[in-house]
């Protein structure tokens, strides 16, 4: 977990939120937000809320008092208590990419696996900057549609300690993640006190929320289990084209998502999502690593300060088809305002390629770089008079057979930790490069993510506390007919 104790990068006025507050309110309020489930609307109904259908109009000064309730940091636990983290305040979670269908290494694109599944799991336990696996790092298209849920969360809690994320694909695998967790964390009841995992309900947007994401989330919120509350919104398909229209509607289907969950579970734990960027107005497809998303990206940040709320935004995002350049910069014009925002949960940190249609082996190491060198960047400076080294001046000049500073005694005390050591970049003289085989960075990723996952070593896990998940594989497997 990464402490961000940097000042925060704010752009909009007091007159700028002040118009963003008008709009959500007038959005809640005129035209409403639709929940596809009966119980949500029934919920809402009692609450006092104008129901139509599956249409709500909201009093916004009641949703205003629901979040209100929300925590605004929380703990969510690990089964190594190292690896326990904090949402929210300064603090910087990052998690694994999230839902790709394919994947990509070398020059092979191809449908997900489960052994590529478990391989990026591995890889986001190698690297201490990950602090969670996260969820559906890809999708194992070689396991059972109904039953696959099962597979990912047994990969999630036995090759990784960290935290992880639960599956919101039905209510009736949300209840197969509180029951496995309840296995590894010592029942069910612990999980009461004690957040475990974090789960990401997507908006159908524009101002839909659907009734798997709508169902799953009060299985977890019920069970006090953190809600990751997102709208989906790429400005001109999901929201209008013009960023402070989509940042009010981002607030209306966040804010009426947050109320729920608290009409659920007063005081659950919740987090504001965002995900905000634009299409191409020529050909429709999907941006990523946009000036428009870096610009969503300091709003967002700044209205969940205003509100008190932990929030996730950012990630290495990128529409390039391969690991080159473009992946490189795009990833980095995200990531940097994630680091300038002070986003609290990052999800996508490592892997995402193709508009998130491809978890990539290569990517997810130049993504690796990317992330520790902005953490490295964003701590803090220290300055004393120990690191003014003016002994390393006094030597220098009074030498009477060099004027460099690489053989004093204070470079000889440092040398080993005073800079950043790149995992990935070359600074090799170029006939040193070529002699090596002049591999460019995308070949050394692949070099890298081989070698952690050949030297990858399995957490410890009571064995009993193993035989007794898989036993409930097992048998759930068998009871979803596959």
């Amino acid at each position: 977990m990464f402490i961000n104790t940097q000042p925060r990068y704010e752009i909009l006025s007091e007159e700028a939120m002040a118009t963003l507050d008008k709009g959500w309110k007038r959005i809640v309020s005129e035209i409403g937000v639709e929940f596809a489930s009966p119980w949500a609307t029934e919920m809402l109904a009692a609450a006092g809320q104008q129901v139509d259908g599956m249409r709500v109009r909201f009093d916004p000064e009641w949703v205003l008092a629901q979040i209100a309730k929300a925590p605004s940091e929380f703990t969510v636990h690990a089964r190594n208590p190292e690896h326990s983290v904090t949402i929210g305040g300064q603090n910087m979670v990052f998690a694994g990419v999230y839902g790709p269908p394919f994947a990509r290494r070398g020059d092979v694109r191809k449908e997900g696996t489960l052994e590529d599944f478990r391989n990026f799991a591995k890889l986001c336990q190698s690297f201490p900057a990950m602090d969670s696996a996260g969820g559906v790092l890809i999708e194992p298209n070689d396991a059972p549609l109904d039953s696959r849920h099962l597979d990912m969360s047994f990969a999630l809690q036995t090759l990784t300690d960290k935290v992880y994320m639960g599956n919101v694909v039905r209510e009736s695998n949300a209840e197969d993640m509180l029951n496995m967790a309840g296995i590894v964390f010592g029942g069910r009841e612990v999980l009461e006190d004690k957040p475990v995992m974090i789960s990401l309900l997507n908006c159908n947007s524009p101002l839909h929320w659907d009734d798997r994401m709508l169902d799953s989330m009060r299985v977890y919120a019920q069970a006090n289990q953190p809600v990751l509350m997102t709208p989906f919104l790429i400005m001109g398909a999901m929201s209008p084209v013009a960023i402070p229209a989509s940042l009010a509607q981002l607030m209306a289907e966040a804010f009426t998502g947050i109320a729920l969950a608290q009409l659920v579970r007063p005081g659950a734990p919740v987090i504001l999502g965002s995900f905000l960027t634009n299409a191409n107005m020529q050909s429709g497809s999907t941006c990523m690593g946009t000036p428009e998303g870096a610009i969503g990206l300091f709003a967002i940040g700044q209205i969940a300060r205003r509100y008190n709320l932990p929030f996730r935004s950012g990630g290495g995002f990128t529409s390039s088809q391969m690991v080159d350049a473009q992946a490189g910069y795009e990833a980095l014009m995200t990531m940097m305002p994630t680091f300038l925002a002070g986003v609290n949960y990052v999800l996508h940190a490592a892997g995402w390629l193709e508009s998130g249609l491809v978890s990539s082996y290569e990517k997810f190491i130049v993504d690796m770089e990317i992330l520790q060198m902005l953490q490295a960047t964003f701590t803090p400076l220290e300055i004393s008079e120990e690191s003014l080294a003016f002994g390393a001046h006094d030597e220098v000049m009074g030498s009477d057979d060099s004027r460099h500073f690489l053989g004093t005694a204070h470079t000889m005390e440092n040398f080993r930790t005073c800079f950043y050591r790149p995992l990935l970049s070359s600074s090799d003289a170029f006939e040193r490069w070529e002699k090596n085989g002049g591999k460019d960075a995308a070949e050394r990723a692949g070099e890298i993510a081989a070698q952690k996952l050949e030297e990858y070593e399995e957490p410890a896990l009571d064995p009993a506390i193993r035989e007794e998940l898989e036993a409930y594989v097992t048998r759930r497997r068998a009871e979803l007919g596959d």
